[in-house]
């Protein structure tokens, strides 16, 4: 896997820092965007591995960012990893329509951050590539 760039839509200083605390190690660079819109410019302009996402994040509108990268041609096949809340199920139903690869609660993203990297850029454990896109699921509460 060439290209081993994140980008983090988080404003949470506890889950960039868990981001950054596994995915460095492994070689990945983080990328970090604050608002809906730096996301969408930067995933354009980067073309990164992956794109971790709060949905909860008040300080950027998850949805809008989601609406924007899957609707511009340069990011919409841009893998998705979100994390929100267990309880909010209307929540995480709308980040799967729209285009989500996969989400997860909070407990999970932070118990398994590398893992869940990992499976949504398709590279197994030791960095072997994995056969086939990542599937989208809703992840284990």
């Amino acid at each position: 896997m060439d290209n081993k760039t994140i980008l983090v839509g988080v404003n949470d200083v506890f889950f960039y820092t868990k981001l950054r605390d596994a995915l460095k190690p492994q070689g990945f660079t983080l990328e970090k965007a604050r608002t809906h819109g730096e996301l969408a410019d930067k995933a354009g302009a980067l073309h990164p591995a992956a794109v971790v996402l709060n949905i909860n994040d008040e300080g950027l509108d998850a949805f809008k960012a989601l609406e924007a990268l899957k609707s511009d041609a340069r990011s919409k096949s841009i893998p998705i990893l979100a994390f929100a809340n267990h309880e909010e199920v209307d929540n995480w139903k709308r980040a799967q329509q729209l285009g989500v690869t996969k989400i997860v609660s909070r407990n999970e993203f932070s118990s398994r951050t590398l893992q869940l990297v990992q499976e949504v850029v398709g590279v197994g454990v030791g960095g072997a590539t994995l056969a086939g896109p990542p599937p989208t699921t809703m992840g284990q509460a």
